[in-house]
């Protein structure tokens, strides 16, 4: 009996998508360009899966994780935290 792993369900792609933040430091907003990892579901489940298997594919979704937990200013070049944005986004 093997033990899937997530990656056994899931297609990985990298992608970036432009969002709007203000630095904390210089209050200055612009827009950066943030990394997700986009996993989505695959068409069949891999071989020598069993019946908890099978289960936790049917149940799984297509999401996104972000990758880049900071920023840096492009004014004052300070690094900062992205506040207040999700992590993980089921698409």
């Amino acid at each position: 009996m093997t033990i899937m792993n997530e990656k056994d369900y899931f297609n990985e792609k990298q992608e970036t998508k432009r969002a709007s933040f203000s630095c904390p430091h210089c209050r200055e907003r612009a827009d950066y360009e943030v990394r997700w990892l986009t996993r989505t579901k695959k068409n069949a489940l891999p071989r020598g899966a069993n019946e908890q298997d099978r289960a936790r594919f049917d149940k799984s979704r297509d999401y996104m994780v972000r990758i880049d937990d900071q920023l840096a200013c492009r004014n004052c070049r300070r690094r900062f935290d992205i506040p207040n944005s999700q992590s993980v986004v089921f698409i």
